[in-house]
């Protein structure tokens, strides 16, 4: 498992501060998948503000951060624990998974399930 310290030099323009859970969602405009996950990731944005914070990172306008993340595939998910801890997630997810994922990341899991 990944550490947030680890890409912290690439998240500038991002506002990670580290106090808030967060969830990165790596995207790609011409990605059909990552389209599909749009709306969820924008309803679980709006659903969560101020308990979670979620960035979305274009890999082709971000490709040092996704260099360094290894991102291989699109759509990826990072889940950044407080203590910055990352579960990495690649595909879609409904949004049903993607809450209880959010919940077990403000309720201080540093393992969400």
């Amino acid at each position: 498992m990944a550490n947030i310290n680890d890409f912290k030099q690439y998240l500038r323009g991002y506002d990670y501060t580290g106090n808030t859970p967060v969830i990165i969602d790596f995207y790609a405009e011409w990605c059909g998948p990552c389209r599909m996950l749009a709306p969820e990731i924008e309803r679980l944005a709006d659903e969560y503000q101020g308990r979670v914070k979620v960035l979305k990172v274009d890999v082709d306008k971000n490709t040092p951060l996704a260099a360094a993340a290894s991102i291989r595939s699109i759509p990826t998910l990072f889940f950044i624990s407080i203590d910055g801890e990352i579960e990495r997630h690649t595909g879609l997810l409904p949004y049903a998974e993607l809450s209880k994922k959010a919940d077990a990341l403000i309720s201080g899991a540093s393992n969400p399930r």
